[in-house]
């Protein structure tokens, strides 16, 4: 399981957009967003730094790992 934080997420459209990149990238990737503290957590067989770039090019880049 990754866990992204997206700062630039800020509306449902933001989710719907992320889901879809993420879903593209590994159709069978399950995909929990919590809007409300900008989280994105992916279980997926994807590296990741490959879902991370998927992010970035979607228009959410990640915020670095704490």
């Amino acid at each position: 399981m990754h866990k992204f934080t997206l700062p630039d997420m800020s509306c449902g459209h933001c989710v719907a957009a992320i889901t879809e990149a993420l879903k593209d990238a590994d159709p069978h990737a399950r995909v929990e967003i919590d809007l409300p503290t900008k989280t994105a957590q992916v279980d997926s067989a994807q590296a990741r730094d490959s879902l991370a770039h998927v992010l970035a090019e979607a228009g959410y880049p990640p915020a670095p790992a704490a």
